[in-house]
């Protein structure tokens, strides 16, 4: 993943987790938010990604292997994310034990139900407007 594609800063993670939507899996729990707004300084149309591995799930070679694993996970979907958009995958313990196409399979659907929330959010704001 190009590091203009990846979250660096802790006021972005902090950001999306707080003022973004949510959608939870077994192993995964994945924030989504589009951050266009004028206080946050470090904006750029591109999507961008980060994650979040707890000690709960292994020692430093297996947080390390699990993020190599999400990275390329999320690599392949960033196409699927709005411009501005900022995503932070949370991992659980127990994600280690768990295969490649199940991994994928709990990502991508996280993925999607925020994406919807997220669209059920914009559509709501909108039509308060006016």
């Amino acid at each position: 993943m190009r590091a203009a594609s990846r979250l660096r800063h802790n006021d972005d993670f902090r950001l999306t987790t707080r003022q973004g939507v949510s959608a939870a899996r077994s192993h995964v729990v994945v924030h989504l938010a589009v951050l266009s707004s004028p206080e946050v300084k470090r904006i750029q149309e591109e999507p961008r990604v980060g994650f979040v591995v707890s000690k709960k799930v292994g020692n430093s070679v297996v947080r390390s292997r699990t993020k190599r694993r999400l990275r390329e996970i999320m690599r392949a979907r960033l196409d699927r994310l709005p411009a501005y958009a900022t995503v932070v995958v949370r991992t659980r313990a127990g994600i280690n034990d768990i295969g490649h196409d199940t991994l994928v399979s709990e990502v991508d659907s996280a993925l999607t139900s925020a994406l919807g929330k997220l669209a059920k959010r914009s559509s709501t704001h909108e039509g308060t407007r006016g």
